[in-house]
């Protein structure tokens, strides 16, 4: 979150009011990007923890000593710093499934080694099961967004502050249709995402609403907004359900000057607001509003030109990351295992109903049955065996084949993800139990 925030409201772009036919044309042009698909990316978010008693939480002043330490490196991607104090690479976009993952590695290399000398270590877990939780990050922004979080219940700030993810980033493909053009690429991110969720839930949950869950992260998405984290309608031509989507969700909060707080209108779109002007809030909607409302809409896929995949829970180990940007990256971007993974979600989803994602009935599966559940073991099995074949026809090295093929003999053809291991289990049970009596 924190490498979308704003910059002043200075020029002539955050100054000059927009109309909503103007505003219309922004959203449509900017967000799929055409073209064949040539780039991969992603963005991993870790959480910090003492490499002793990773069960207790870390004192703020802690926290800020090991980011400014990772700061001070010299790194590919980019370092940013969550609500909670997660930590996040982000990588450059990169011209194959290599080149990103060389980039990362060596820069989690770097920061895994700046932290250990402060005693502290990098986990990939979906959600922070230690208490309390709390907001490192104080700015207008972060209390705007809990306050409108609040409005709706505990799971906004349980977003911001406990969850982490692994985000893949592909191209949006090619504008004529196909295998590989953007119509049938954002049709298949959301049709895949149920099965990218239940593959790699990553957040078990031992008490509270989700209890049992395997994917409580996705629970929390579902849980904070009424739109603000839904897909549009898939039926319809994406650019101009994406637009609708876009303009008729809340307005999370106003951006104002100076360090003084953000004002969060209740009930407001970003439509309501450009047909009112500065009526409600005391001034009209502007180009810099219009990119700043874009970067509060958590959907699970997000068009940005290109695709973000944002279902996918962190992963466990110093390279279990590597094997969902595989996976991603090989049935996006080789065309006969696009071909293979589009009939297996399709039939997957046509069996389930057609609601947006994440609020249906396959998606809340995915979420708390993991693999469990015997259609969606089916369609990773069909999407795994399709990777496998594409990643060394698209130039995977040997240790990404080797993930990859670990991951699907450990948990795809056991039924098995991530959150079934008994030893990612154990720092939730620590923090219930040597929490209490440290």
């Amino acid at each position: 979150m924190p490498e979308d925030s704003p910059a002043p409201l200075t020029d002539n772009r955050e100054r000059t009011p927009l109309s909503e036919a103007a505003a219309e044309d922004l959203v449509h042009g900017i967000c799929f990007k055409t073209g064949p698909p040539r780039l991969v990316g992603a963005e991993l978010e870790w959480l910090v923890l003492d490499a002793e008693r990773p069960w207790l939480p870390l004192p703020p002043e802690r926290l800020s000593a090991a980011h400014e330490a990772a700061r001070a490196l010299s790194l590919h991607s980019r370092l940013t710093v969550e609500p909670g104090g997660q930590l996040e690479l982000s990588s450059a976009p990169a011209a194959s499934l290599t080149g990103c993952v060389d980039g990362l590695q060596a820069d989690l290399t770097a920061v895994r080694g700046a932290l250990l000398g402060q005693g502290l270590v990098l986990r990939g877990l979906g959600l922070d099961p230690r208490r309390p939780l709390r907001r490192l990050l104080d700015s207008p922004r972060y209390g705007a967004m809990e306050t409108y979080f609040d409005r709706t219940g505990p799971a906004g700030r349980a977003m911001m502050r406990s969850s982490a993810s692994v985000q893949v980033c592909v191209d949006a493909g090619q504008e004529e249709p196909g295998p590989l053009g953007h119509g049938r690429r954002w049709r298949m991110a959301h049709l895949l995402g149920a099965v990218l969720v239940a593959v790699f839930a990553n957040s078990p949950a031992h008490e509270g609403p989700y209890r049992g869950w395997r994917c409580a992260r996705q629970g929390i998405w579902d849980d904070i907004d009424a739109r603000r984290a839904l897909a549009p309608p898939l039926e319809a031509e994406p650019r101009a359900a994406w637009t609708r989507h876009a303009l008729d969700t809340e307005v999370m909060c106003v951006r104002s000057d100076g360090d003084g707080p953000w004002a969060v209108p209740r009930g407001l779109t970003f439509r309501d607001w450009l047909r009112t002007g500065a009526a409600v809030v005391g001034r009209a909607p502007t180009a810099a509003d219009l990119d700043y409302h874009l970067t509060t809409l958590f959907p699970p896929v997000r068009p940005r030109g290109h695709l973000e995949l944002r279902m996918i829970d962190a992963q466990p180990g110093e390279d279990g990351w590597m094997v969902p940007a595989a996976v991603v990256h090989a049935l996006f971007d080789d065309p006969e295992a696009a071909e293979t993974a589009y009939r297996a979600v399709k039939a997957l989803a046509d069996a389930h109903g057609a609601r947006p994602a994440p609020r249906n009935p396959l998606w809340r599966s995915a979420a708390r049955a993991g693999l469990a559940d015997p259609d969606l073991r089916g369609a990773a099995l069909a999407c795994f065996a399709a990777a496998a074949e594409a990643l060394p026809r698209l130039g995977a090295s040997p240790p990404v084949l080797d993930a990859v093929g670990d991951f699907a003999e450990r948990y795809v053809r056991r039924g098995r993800c991530p959150a079934d291991d008994t030893a990612e289990h154990e720092l939730g049970r620590q923090s219930v139990g040597k929490g209490q009596h440290a």
